[in-house]
């Protein structure tokens, strides 16, 4: 058992699930009862979550989700916290475990890139041949990406077929390798590429969060720090000597790698403390001219 207080479970798994409606129900309830927070979603083609608690509450969420035979072989990424990355629990009932309408059927049981493992996509990002995809927002590169990365004009995953359709249409003969945060967004990245012609797909198997985790890479080549959805904002992945920041304060530019919440518009920008305290952690002036006075 971990000396952590909590645990970060992150977890996905594509299967079919016959009344996602009822189960997303049920599974909100199990998670109450249990005690663990976090944020699920569930659609007819599977499960995505990601779910903090203690090692105790953690250790049983997964050991009932394996007892499902739905879900008997799904991998759960693990991390060891001091508190809970969540304040409440969240399941909800989506169209699509990540969105991204598009029209064709996309199934990664039947149609996505290969995998590879750690060590083959750290040898792959060495390779002068090989184009290097990053398969999230632009604000999540913004803080931390694989060197050499090309760094996709989206603002949501919805957005990535217009811009592959217009970026990378005269490369369908290349090498390509995508990643993620856990691998979810590029399983379906890669199957629509592969229905697109593109002849050599490949993704990073687990995603930028077990690459980090891998004893042999320990993250090499991955510069700054991973996004996550959560209370966290963003997590180390690089823990070899050449651990870098790479982005800057928003308000003064310093090299700085922390993400804070505007209180008025939510804005999530980088700032150093020093800027955290000056401005009272809003974006502009105008943000804080706008918020409410307490008395």
């Amino acid at each position: 058992m971990c000396n952590s207080a909590y645990r970060v479970l992150l977890y996905y798994k594509f299967v079919k699930i016959e009344d996602p409606e009822t189960f997303t129900q049920e599974h909100l309830q199990y998670c109450k009862d249990l005690g663990v927070k976090g944020r699920i979603l569930i659609a007819s083609e599977g499960i995505n979550g990601t779910v903090s608690g203690t090692p105790e509450q953690t250790e049983q969420y997964m050991k009932d989700m394996l007892a499902n035979p739905l879900f008997s072989d799904m991998v759960f990424k693990i991390d060891d916290v001091e508190e809970h990355a969540f304040k409440k629990i969240f399941v909800r009932h989506k169209a699509e475990l990540v969105t991204f309408r598009v029209d064709e059927d996309l199934d990664p049981n039947v149609i996505s890139g290969k995998r590879l493992s750690p060590k083959e996509f750290h040898e792959h990002l060495q390779r002068d041949d090989v184009i290097v995809i990053d398969g999230r927002n632009d604000y999540e590169y913004e803080i931390g990406h694989f060197r050499g990365a090309i760094r996709p004009d989206v603002e949501s995953f919805r957005e990535f077929p217009e811009w592959i359709r217009e970026n990378l249409g005269d490369m369908k003969d290349k090498t390509i390798i995508t990643y993620c945060t856990g691998g979810i967004r590029c399983e379906k990245l890669t199957g629509f590429m592969i229905n697109e012609g593109f002849q050599d797909v490949a993704q990073l198997d687990g995603g930028i969060v077990t690459y980090g985790k891998d004893p042999e890479v320990q993250g090499h080549l991955f510069d700054g720090k991973c996004y996550v959805f959560d209370e966290r904002i963003s997590v180390p992945i690089n823990r070899t000597e050449e651990d870098i920041v790479i982005a800057s304060c928003y308000h003064c530019g310093t090299t700085h790698d922390r993400y804070i919440n505007c209180p008025t518009c939510n804005l999530q920008h980088v700032s150093c403390e020093d800027c955290e305290e000056t401005h009272n952690r809003f974006c502009s002036d105008a943000c804080r001219e706008a918020a409410p006075v307490h008395a």
